[in-house]
């Protein structure tokens, strides 16, 4: 899962990505944020499952960043007052937790998220392009360029996308690699999820491209991939994804 921090004091927003990875190291902090103009900016390109949100941020109201942009991330507020919990909950709210944050409350307000999620599990673009009696489109081709060179690769083409370090890759079936412009998070909201799923925080795999699969520890998949991922050790499917990654095999 992958969850945006919105808090101006940075020893809070430490101690809060700490609280998650201990309660499950497999949840990615995309970013933590310390202001209402930071965060629009970085909402116009980018997207997160679950949003942490103080309210009182370095140059306003966090409040204010609904007014500016429209999000539908469902938010968990963190704050060292109550005053606001009536305001908060005619947003996307899932909890109101005060600050100290307990690490109890943490993982409940998380297990309420998931139990939601569940609950209403809806591709709303896809449906919303049945409605409109259309086909969503999905990204064809990447341009990528080397150099001098501009190369054509057709997304059919792509056997995985992958982080590493700070850079995010193409591996083609013919085990060749081109370095592209694009986050994770981006080419997840362009590529066909018919044909394409993120199995972890630095992998996205084409169904194609995955030869074997065995069961791993505390009920995760460990994917053999055709081409060879540099280390099959980033290749298995997280916790949070095993159940979805399931559903996606079985479509």
């Amino acid at each position: 899962m992958r969850i945006l921090i919105i808090e101006d004091e940075e020893l809070a927003a430490e101690r809060l990505e700490k609280q998650l990875l201990e309660i499950n190291p497999d949840y990615e902090v995309v970013a933590k944020i310390g202001s209402v103009k930071e965060s629009v900016k970085w909402f116009m390109s980018n997207s997160a499952d679950l949003i942490f949100l103080d309210i009182q941020l370095s140059d306003g109201i966090s409040f204010s960043i609904f007014e500016q942009i429209s999000v539908i991330t469902p938010i968990i507020f963190t704050t060292a007052y109550d005053q606001y919990s009536i305001k908060a909950f005619q947003l996307n709210s899932i909890a109101y937790l005060l600050k100290p944050i307990k690490k109890a409350e943490l993982t409940e307000s998380l297990r309420k998220f998931n139990t939601l999620k569940s609950a209403f599990n809806i591709d709303f673009e896809h449906l919303l392009a049945e409605i409109n009696g259309q086909t969503p489109q999905y990204k064809k081709r990447f341009l990528i360029q080397l150099g001098d060179k501009i190369q054509k690769v057709e997304t059919s083409q792509a056997a995985f996308f992958y982080a590493l370090e700070k850079s995010v890759f193409l591996k083609t079936f013919d085990n060749s690699s081109f370095p592209l412009d694009f986050s994770l998070d981006k080419l997840e909201q362009l590529l066909n999820p018919d044909e394409f799923f993120r199995i972890n925080r630095k992998y996205i795999v084409n169904i194609e491209s995955i030869s074997k699969m065995h069961a791993w520890s505390r009920g995760r998949i460990k994917l053999t991939l055709s081409p060879e991922a540099d280390d099959e050790a980033d290749t298995i499917v997280s916790i949070i994804r095993s159940g979805d990654f399931k559903k996606w095999l079985s479509k």
